[in-house]
């Protein structure tokens, strides 16, 4: 329900930005701040569209047959939103130490993306009466896993307005679902 709000928001800041850079004209770490500040409203509204599509398969799910399989996809959730926090109080605060250590993190949520990827595909396979929902399932987890990435795109953007330069170093990124093949299942 809270997702036209946040779309409202990020037209709003948008409109501001642009009239800042058209009534200002700001230079040097102003500017940095400003774009910087567009571009995070952008994620922050893709969270927000994360968020709505988990709460549509939730609801869905809930007229589903229900799977046990359901513990990694809370525990992904539980550290995208304190991931998500961490980065919003360092970038309030400005603090590019605490906003590098949250880049650094999202590999844990990638590395269990990937678990639950794993487990998903094995369940599906061993219970193929439970494919609806755990396809349900697996949506889920992947925009958790998206919202962990736009976290990250956040800290990139608290390290260009404190160095006035691009994080140069490659992404931390454990995400190997693309990798995971299909597990034998004995038939």
């Amino acid at each position: 329900a809270g997702d036209a709000k946040i779309d409202e928001l990020e037209g709003r800041i948008d409109q501001m930005v642009v009239r800042l850079l058209a009534l200002r004209q700001p230079m040097a770490g102003d500017l940095r701040v400003i774009v910087a500040s567009l571009k995070i409203a952008g994620d922050l509204e893709r969270m927000g569209d994360n968020a709505k599509s988990i709460a549509k398969r939730a609801s869905t799910l809930s007229q589903l047959p229900e799977v046990g399989v359901v513990h990694g996809i809370v525990r992904m959730a539980g550290l995208a939103q304190q991931l998500l926090a961490q980065m919003l109080d360092a970038y309030a605060r400005g603090n590019l130490q605490r906003a590098m250590n949250v880049w650094r993190r999202d590999e844990e949520i990638d590395s269990t993306y990937t678990s639950i990827f794993r487990e998903l595909l094995t369940y599906m396979m061993e219970h193929p009466h439970y494919i609806t929902t755990a396809t349900h399932m697996l949506f889920i987890a992947k925009n958790i896993e998206r919202a962990g990435d736009h976290a990250t795109n956040i800290a990139e953007m608290a390290y260009y307005i404190a160095t006035g330069k691009a994080l140069d170093m490659e992404r931390p990124k454990k995400d190997k679902s693309h990798l995971a093949a299909a597990p034998d299942v004995e038939e």
